[in-house]
């Protein structure tokens, strides 16, 4: 179970760059599947070419960045639409992972990494491991906070929620659209760059169907959590990575085959995207009816006149 809450803790990382594009932006990347990949083989290739780790996990960000640059420029400047120019952008890293890597999986178990110090300190797989990625994960959440209730982040929220009125303002929205999916995919490049580092290994095929892990971290996280505040819907997504990392180790733990696991997520990302219908409809049914009004009587009838008087 610790082991669930670290990995979960890691990839709200990557959940913090789909909330970006898929609530901020409303924008459907499909980039992240390639761009994750992206960012893990970069790391490790730097960490075996002996980078520091910490460098080498900004390495991975910055790949991410651009790999997200790219959509970006392919959708607001290329006028493709915004899906396929995700899965064109994903097909092309295909290809460039295993360029970067010379090869489907690089290895890195004799090499330190960013988690080295962590495990020779026997701190990793005790509850100090995900409390100190916790604090890690939620100060990167806070710039994130911080940085939407900037000028240049509500530009980025502005462009999700009504992008011709903040034209009318002057403010670029293909540049605000692309800058919100680069940073998107550099988040989830650092993630997949923090993944490698963990488990050992980059590996090709380790993004595949990530876009829908991050879909159920945000959707899962704000629909327990809620989303009515900026930092409420951060924070959420966040817990909402761990619990979809407890869920998985749970159903593991039942019995449940692990070629399952693809058909579980979908099925969660299912549950909740209707757990808000589900409770309109049960709050619509549950209301009484008005009480009817009572025989002889009128709503608005006139007070009764007193002789001499006006009551």
């Amino acid at each position: 179970m610790i082991g669930a809450v670290e990995v979960g803790l890691i990839y709200g990382v990557m959940a913090l760059g789909v909330f970006l594009t898929f609530r901020v932006l409303n924008f459907a990347d499909l980039t992240v599947d390639g761009s994750f990949t992206t960012g893990a083989a970069t790391s490790a290739m730097a960490i075996m070419a002996g980078w520091n780790p910490i460098l080498a996990t900004l390495a991975g960000f910055v790949t991410g960045f651009i790999a997200g640059m790219v959509t970006g420029l392919l959708h607001t400047k290329g006028k493709i639409d915004g899906l396929l120019a995700g899965i064109l952008t994903m097909i092309a890293l295909w290809s460039i992972n295993l360029r970067i890597m010379d090869g489907a999986n690089v290895p890195l178990l004799r090499q330190d990494t960013i988690f080295t110090p962590l495990r020779d300190a026997g701190l990793l797989g005790t509850w100090a491991g995900p409390g100190i990625l916790a604090v890690a994960v939620l100060l990167l959440g806070g710039v994130v906070i911080w940085f939407l209730n900037t000028d240049l982040g509500l530009s980025l929220r502005g462009t999700g929620d009504n992008a011709p009125m903040v034209q009318s303002f002057g403010v670029s929205t293909d540049f605000t659209k692309t800058l919100t999916i680069a940073l998107s995919n550099g988040f989830v490049g650092m993630c997949g760059a923090l993944i490698a580092q963990y488990q050992g290994f980059a590996d090709i095929s380790m993004g595949i169907g990530l876009i829908l892990v991050g879909l159920a971290s945000v959707i899962m996280g704000q629909a327990v959590f809620g989303h009515r505040r900026v930092w409420m819907s951060v924070i959420a997504v966040i817990i909402g990575a761990v619990l979809y990392r407890l869920i998985i180790f749970a159903a593991l733990r039942v019995g449940l085959d692990p070629n399952d696991m693809k058909a579980i997520t979908a099925l969660l990302v299912i549950i909740a995207l209707l757990l808000p219908r589900w409770k309109a409809l049960s709050g619509r049914f549950s209301r009484k009816p008005a009480a009817p009004a009572a025989a002889g009587t009128k709503k608005d009838a006139p007070a009764p006149a007193v002789a001499g008087k006006e009551v």
